[in-house]
């Protein structure tokens, strides 16, 4: 027996939804300063990003990884004349900071401060004044924060501006519909110890070309030879017209399954959507199955999912699991 087919018309695309007009995204995040002539160098050989040559004022993102290259927190590298602010987007800032203070020596000309509070804001609908220019970061005038193109990084004792004040946060449920829809990892469904950043479609946070850094080895095979096992996927469920589909049939770590039952992916994250439009999330799929538009939950009849590209991810580098893969591979 196959599952009942999806009513694909009876509502709408459940990822053209916008934001509301003059809206903002405002993110906790956590703030880990270092200071010294060597911050550069111990940054560019612990995270994923070619760091060591760059210059003040440049905005780069890149990646908190493992020694097997697995994710451990996205983060942006704000750099000055004096080192780096290292701004922990999503992860777990004190374990950042715990891990770089394990392997800084005596030697080290590098100062760790402690992890403080901060809140990333982006307008949505329409940009903010005086954006600073792609990769780049500006201080506030008159008012501690920094300025990252159209977003404003602030302290959290640090006041919005007024433009910004004026613009409507979203809610709980919009943030995380926003997250889903632009395919943004999050921890601990898609932050953990068992992806890393190409998985998760963050090549762009991923140097292949710069010097000894932690992961690297792991990374190059995977760019090379081996390609990554899975990638991350958006998935979108529509209640059936006559049952809604529960929440423990799509919570996070439900199984994927091909129509003959082969063990196709995980759910990461899920969310259900207001006024009964059903529900949404993300999904790591294994290589053989990424060219499948749709899959199921459970066994049969199961949940049927139809899978989509997320806006944000970015396609791993050639060899790094490109979804041309035959059945059977893990």
């Amino acid at each position: 027996m196959t599952s009942p087919s999806l009513p694909t018309s009876a509502a709408a695309d459940p990822w053209d939804w916008t934001p509301p007009a003059l809206s903002r995204w405002s993110r906790p995040v956590g703030l880990l300063r270092l200071d010294g002539p060597d911050t550069l160098r111990v940054l560019h050989g612990q995270t994923s990003q070619a760091l060591e040559a760059a210059r003040p004022g440049q905005w780069l993102g890149t990646c908190c990884i493992g020694p097997t290259a697995r994710l451990r927190a996205v983060a942006e590298v704000l750099v000055d004349a004096d080192g780096a602010w290292l701004v922990i987007v999503n992860g777990d800032p004190e374990a950042v900071r715990l891990g770089l203070d394990r392997v800084l020596f005596p030697a080290d000309k590098v100062r760790l401060g402690p992890v403080t509070p901060a809140t990333l804001h982006q307008p949505l609908g329409s940009a903010g004044p005086d954006a600073a220019p792609a990769g780049t970061w500006e201080a506030l005038e008159g008012s501690p924060g920094w300025r990252l193109g159209d977003a404003l990084l602030l302290p959290d004792e640090a006041p919005c501006p007024p433009w910004l004040a004026e613009r409507r946060p979203l809610e709980p449920q919009e943030a995380e519909r926003w997250r889903l829809q632009e395919g943004l990892p999050a921890a601990p469904g898609e932050i953990n110890e068992d992806t890393n950043p190409f998985e998760l479609g963050l090549a762009a946070r991923v140097s292949l070309t710069k010097g000894c850094y932690v992961g690297q080895e792991t990374l190059a095979k995977l760019a090379t030879y081996v390609g990554v096992k899975q990638q991350l996927r958006r998935w979108q469920a529509t209640s059936f017209p006559d049952e809604a589909v529960l929440p423990e049939a799509v919570a996070a770590g439900t199984p994927l399954h091909d129509a003959a039952g082969g063990r196709a992916g995980l759910i990461s994250s899920s969310l259900q959507l207001p006024g009964g439009q059903g529900w949404i999330g993300l999904a790591l799929v294994r290589r053989a199955w990424l060219q499948e538009p749709e899959l199921q939950t459970g066994a049969d009849p199961g949940v049927r999912l139809q899978l989509s590209i997320p806006a944000a991810f970015q396609t791993p580098p050639v060899g790094a699991g490109g979804g041309s893969g035959g059945a059977g591979a893990s």
